[in-house]
């Protein structure tokens, strides 16, 4: 599913980009602290705030931090990179899948079906778009489906989108059935021998039982065109919105059950502590982070090296 990134070379360079004002404004301070502190209680209260103050969450920070201090004794750790290094090994194993929310492959005679959901404004049309350019790069033939009939300028900004990036659209008029469009995207990718369809869906509140009456029979549609499909249903977040956003996850992945998170705007005013929160809270691996403003601002998110990234010692 991610072999399309394996050409970029830069998905590192990406992650240090996005995270780069989380690391000096917090994450960044930790192997300092180790260095001038010693391992007494104050210096596990500050290691709790500052990772509560970078949106990690009070339990989530209260967890590491105990996981931590339980290793740093039983092992009998000491110097300061002893520490550090045990803190990136807690990180990454928070961040690490176990492979249980990894959608089946695609099967050879139908296009890999990923439907894509979200509340308004968190970047999931951008999103999309960051999407389809990486496979469209690797020699892939995508197309996309604007299924977000609800609005116009949804519709829109995607079939502007798709002429950027050379990719085709599939859509109806505003206000016809998503469902419509969605059979009619993957006819036409199965026709075109396309091998990603990437769906579009409508974000209103979703508090709204409309919606995600309407998320499931998109979902149903292409399962009964492929009883595999959709291949991966990929939740857009909003890092800005730091917990706020959480709450949005639960209904979503109770009406389509998404198996991943496109993790968004964690360049902006973001605090990259929402990624840990993200994996502990919703249960759900982050599979890309947007890097950027532009299209080509995205990367496959790595466990490993977001936490090298985002903890790198700032002067």
């Amino acid at each position: 599913m991610l072999r399309f990134f394996r050409q970029d070379s830069r998905a590192a360079e990406k992650t240090q980009a996005a995270v780069g004002k989380s690391r000096r404004a917090w994450f960044g301070r930790v192997l300092g602290m180790l260095k001038t502190s010693s391992l007494d209680e104050d210096f596990w209260e500050r290691l709790e705030e500052l990772f509560i103050l970078a949106d990690v969450g009070v339990d989530v920070s209260l967890s590491i931090v105990s996981e931590l201090k339980t290793r740093t004794r039983r092992e009998s750790l000491r110097e300061p990179d002893e520490v550090f290094s045990a803190l990136k090994e807690t990180l990454v194993s928070l961040l690490s899948s176990d492979g249980a929310a990894a959608p089946p492959p695609a099967p050879p005679a139908a296009p890999h079906v990923t439907l894509v959901v979200g509340v308004n404004g968190v970047g999931k049309t951008t999103s999309i778009a960051k999407l389809a350019w990486s496979r469209a790069q690797a020699g892939e033939r995508v197309i996309l489906a604007a299924a977000d009939t609800f609005r116009a300028a949804a519709i829109d900004q995607l079939q502007i989108l798709g002429r950027q990036i050379q990719v085709d659209v599939i859509s109806h008029f505003q206000g016809s059935d998503p469902g419509a469009v969605a059979y009619d995207a993957f006819q036409a990718a199965r026709a075109r021998r396309a091998d990603a369809l990437i769906i579009d869906t409508a974000g209103r509140l979703h508090t709204k039982t409309n919606l995600m009456e309407e998320m499931k029979k998109i979902r149903s549609v292409v399962n009964r065109l492929d009883s595999t499909a959709p291949h991966q249903v990929l939740l857009v977040l909003d890092a800005t919105t730091g917990h706020n956003g959480l709450a949005q996850a639960g209904a979503f992945t109770a009406a389509v059950n998404c198996t991943g998170v496109f993790l968004t705007k964690l360049d902006g005013s973001a605090k990259g502590g929402i990624a840990l929160a993200v994996k502990k809270e919703l249960g759900l691996p982050i599979l890309y982070v947007g890097s950027g403003e532009r299209i080509q601002d995205i990367a496959p998110f790595d466990p490993k090296e977001f936490v090298e990234a985002l903890v790198d010692p700032v002067n």
